[in-house]
């Protein structure tokens, strides 16, 4: 079924809300006109994905095209990685039970590992979770991932995977092989105390939460030693055996039971506003997130403590734990205000390594993608913008770039070409295209001057809305000359906008950018590299384009005037009314006759010759 604008008027908005989306992995929620989750899903490319819903004729089955139709607007969550997006998608999914969504009965989605409580605990995959007094970590969504953990973590820490009972069956029968081959630590012996084997296997459920460091560094040692000895197999396993704990404990940054009530806070800036993220674990799991758009501010401390002093004196509750991004000054005295306000200690505190630094990032990743929405640029647009401010020492980043290219045809049809870059994308409601007017003879810089000249005259006398915006930077499609030509122009009008030139090498590629008396080069610059190169290419396009439209019209005047009775007015008249020679050619007799205004004889002559073209 296909979807249109007639099915749900929003999708114009969702479809320029979605533009601006992040590339980046994350799960997006679908809301209904009263703000009610309706659908909830994960993406690889969050664009890509949320823009498949919207695209103008997109062909649906008829469960999705339904949904699609009852979206008001849809909110969003940024992950580290795909899988992440799917660990937070399930949670979600139970959580809020959306209408659309297929949804779980159970926790069939999901494997945990068990620590059994017993006196000498074991390690175990499964998947279910019940109220037996055992510790369970998870939820994960790879029961794979969870098996290998268990069979690694009790091959690291040599724990026993047999079906004997301790302390009951100490020294009942011989150690097994495993003893004898180093795989286990041989309790059956009863050599090892209560106490000394509960440490080890605490060891082992902090290396599978987060890779303890501890452990990490014992099995790294252990790695290199196997290098050193040339035991490279060896060396190889306990590689293997850390990367395998590692990706079982990846999705513990969206679903933890260590994490319990907690509030991760995360502020993203730039010059003109920044943005606070909150997400927000209770009972170990992600559950809510928000965002605010917090203005202009410069001190990033002061920002943080009053964004924790306004968002929680309106809260009804508040976490235990609160976790910041970065460091603040007034921390004692903000938990002393929060700890009158809600009759409890609250902790605030700035992780620096583990899991709870990777949530602090995650929040960050969050505020960021807001933000670049918010301002209408992505990350890597800013980046672009701030390089190239940098690089060519402007004032201040520019948000708003106008560039100029003179295209013509052996002094014939000459035009320019005016491209606009608002926040580092096309603005084409902006564009503009000029025929030249005072200029007879094919002379680049006197066609440059003559066209920012027009330009600002328009600015001024405000006649026109395209040009009533003074840009933050001029690029002219050209060198040194170019430059040199304009600049007499704008001082003469009073106009101190930064002007540069865009040079371009033997193969028509962007090489440097001029300044009037030298060249810049942008080599290391990746970003702002190709931000220009991108600029350029665009107006030589729209510039091009203009001029074979231009001689085309007037190729088709020239064969028209050969008409008798028809000159260049009645010519020009038939090619503004009719645009393209396939409207002409489908013009009637009596049809060209009133346009030109000629008689029914010349029309026909008229008709045989457009026929012909």
């Amino acid at each position: 079924m296909y979807i249109t604008d007639e099915d749900n008027p929003r999708l114009p908005f969702l479809r320029d809300k979605t533009s601006k989306l992040t590339t980046s992995p994350g799960c997006y929620i679908m809301k209904d006109k009263m703000k009610k989750i309706i659908y909830i899903g994960k993406a690889k490319n969050l664009r890509n994905r949320v823009t498949s819903y919207f695209r103008k004729g997109q062909d649906h089955l008829p469960k999705v095209w339904k949904m699609v139709s009852h979206v008001y607007d849809y909110d969003f969550i940024v992950t580290d990685s795909e899988f992440e997006a799917l660990v937070l998608e399930c949670s979600l999914i139970k959580q809020y039970t959306p209408k659309y969504n297929i949804l779980l009965k159970d926790d069939k989605g999901y494997s945990y590992i068990r620590v059994t409580n017993e006196d000498y605990p074991r390690l175990q995959a499964v998947l279910q979770k019940y109220d037996d007094g055992a510790e369970y970590i998870g939820p994960y969504t790879s029961s794979f991932a969870v098996k290998q953990a268990v069979i690694e973590a009790n091959k690291v820490f040599m724990l026993p995977t047999c079906t004997r009972k301790f302390p009951q069956d100490f020294r009942k029968q011989r150690p097994c092989l495993n003893m004898h081959i180093k795989q286990c630590m041989g309790v059956c012996t009863g050599k090892f105390s209560k106490e000394e084997y509960n440490s080890i296997v605490r060891q082992a459920v902090d290396y599978i939460r987060n890779g303890s460091s501890d452990s990490v560094e014992r099995l790294t040692d252990e790695m290199n030693k196997a290098a050193e000895e040339l035991d490279f197999e060896l060396a190889a396993k306990l590689r293997d055996r850390i990367q395998a704990i590692q990706k079982a404990a990846e999705s513990q940054k969206i679903i933890n039971d260590d994490i319990r009530d907690t509030d991760i806070i995360a502020i993203a800036q730039n010059g003109e506003m920044a943005c606070a993220s909150v997400i927000m674990y209770r009972g170990g799991r992600l559950f809510d997130k928000a965002s605010y758009f917090l203005g202009e501010k410069d001190d990033s401390v002061k920002m943080r403590e009053d964004f924790l002093m306004q968002y929680y004196s309106s809260k009804d509750s508040i976490p235990k734990d609160i976790l910041l991004d970065e460091d603040i000054t007034n921390g004692e005295i903000i938990e002393k205000f929060l700890r009158q306000k809600y009759d409890h200690a609250v902790n605030i505190s700035t992780p620096k390594r583990g899991q709870f630094l990777r949530l602090t990032t995650l929040a960050k990743s969050n505020a960021t993608e807001y933000l670049s929405i918010k301002v209408g640029r992505t990350s890597r647009e800013i980046t672009a913008l701030e390089e190239l401010a940098k690089a060519l020492g402007l004032p201040k980043t520019p948000k708003y770039i106008e560039c100029y290219d003179i295209s013509n045809l052996a002094s014939t049809n000459m035009v320019a070409g005016m491209v606009v870059f608002e926040n580092g994308r096309p603005c084409k409601k902006y564009y503009k295209k000029f025929s030249i007017k005072t200029v007879a003879e094919q002379n680049d810089y006197a066609c440059m001057q003559e066209v920012i000249e027009r330009r600002f005259r328009n600015y001024f006398e405000k006649t026109d809305e395209g040009f009533s915006i003074m840009p933050d930077l001029i690029l002219l499609d050209g060198g040194n000359g170019h430059v040199n030509a304009v600049e007499p122009v704008l001082e003469r009008m009073g106009v101190t906008c930064p002007l540069f030139g865009l040079v371009k090498d033997s193969k028509h590629r962007t090489r440097a950018v001029a300044t009037g008396g030298g060249e810049i080069s942008l080599a290391k610059c990746r970003a702002a590299f190709n931000l220009v190169t991108a600029i350029q290419d665009e107006v030589h396009r729209v510039a091009i384009t203009y001029q074979a439209q231009k001689h085309k019209k007037n190729a088709h005047r020239l064969e028209i005037t050969k008409v008798k009775g028809i000159g260049d007015k009645k010519a020009a008249k038939l090619i503004t009314e009719y645009k393209t020679k396939e409207a002409l050619k489908k013009a009637t007799v009596e049809e060209l006759a009133k346009t030109a205004g000629v008689n029914i004889d010349t029309a026909r002559e008229l008709k045989e010759i457009i026929d012909e073209m």
